[in-house]
């Protein structure tokens, strides 16, 4: 139903909350990385929140529709064009078979999202139509989209003429500094106060060695507690070593001095400390941070974390949405 012209970069099928029950086999969650723009799209034209969609990451397909439908783009503002003419994001709309959707270079964030009525009907693959590019399991062929590929779409009337208020989109740093809330642990206690302290005062540059499965930081040194040092041989022999253990998705794995924040296709366990965790409704601002960028760590409880996430699944639903 819609034909792939160009790929973009790494365009991807992803679902919401993607791939669960079998992280402990190898396979991790997956699914979208900003999950409020994706099911803000879903939501315009009618799917449901978790329904398959389309993840652009820095530049964007261009898609040919074979049947008329419903689409709306979220996320990162990719300056998207249908037939040549603008298309507005945050918006649900009307297309003809025929016409071609252009989605060009991310101008501020780094990921767009399209929705498309029914959404998109590529089989399930343990129990999900998520992309796992490093395993190749899920989307069309276990990997990103490729030019000359068809993308299967249910069939769905759509809800066309729909838009999401200013107040209930995410709303994308402008000065490329970015406010990540954390929660302290699982592994805490193994970095002193001093350390504590410099993570969350200094600014830390996202690398351009990052992707789906790891943010890696660029920061100052950690300093680690006493138990860092005296510990059973077991743990290994640099402090930031420890037996190992399940890692949460959003913990920043401590790899010897370099902070790598585990993301949507990360490892489900190893051998480094993990000091602090992003919980899930903070994910969307790591998702849309490009390399080069700052973040800065601020740290909340899990309760707030908890609330976080409630209260964005509670905004992602057809309430929020008002008429174009």
């Amino acid at each position: 139903m819609i034909h792939v012209l160009k790929a973009g970069i790494e365009t991807s099928i992803q679902d919401w909350p993607g791939r669960l029950g079998y992280w402990n086999k190898g396979f991790p969650p997956s699914g979208p990385m900003d999950s409020w723009s994706f099911r803000m799209a879903n939501v315009l034209v009618g799917n449901a929140p978790g329904a398959a969609g389309i993840e652009a990451q820095f530049l964007g397909p261009t898609l040919r529709f074979d049947r008329d439908t419903v689409i709306a783009l979220t996320g990162a503002d990719m300056k998207a064009t249908l037939d040549g003419a603008p298309v507005a994001p945050w918006q649900s709309l009307s297309v003809r078979a025929g016409q071609v959707l252009v989605m060009g270079a991310a101008r501020t964030g780094a990921r767009g999202y399209l929705a498309v009525a029914g959404g998109i009907d590529n089989p399930e693959k343990l129990g999900s139509r998520a992309t796992f590019h490093k395993a190749g399991v899920g989307g069309l062929d276990g990997h990103a989209l490729k030019a000359g590929q068809d993308v299967p779409v249910a069939d769905a009337p759509g809800t066309p003429g729909m838009t999401v208020p200013e107040a209930a989109r995410p709303a994308f740093a402008t000065d490329r500094i970015w406010q990540i809330e954390v929660c302290a642990g699982p592994n805490d206690d193994w970095i002193d106060q001093a350390g504590h302290d410099r993570f969350l005062s200094s600014d830390w540059k996202l690398s351009p060695k990052s992707d789906r499965t790891g943010y890696r930081l660029e920061g100052p040194d950690w300093s680690f507690a006493p138990k860092a040092y005296d510990k059973a041989p077991e743990h290994g022999s640099l402090p930031a070593n420890i037996i190992d253990h399940g890692y949460p998705m959003g913990a920043i794995n401590l790899a010897g001095q370099t902070p790598i924040i585990l993301m949507n296709d990360g490892p489900s366990m190893g051998g480094f400390i993990n000091p602090y965790t992003v919980p899930s409704a903070a994910f969307w601002k790591l998702a849309q941070a490009k390399p080069g960028e700052i973040l800065r760590f601020r740290q909340v409880s899990v309760a707030a974390a908890q609330k976080m996430a409630a209260d964005l699944t509670a905004l992602c639903t057809p309430a929020a949405l008002v008429r174009a």
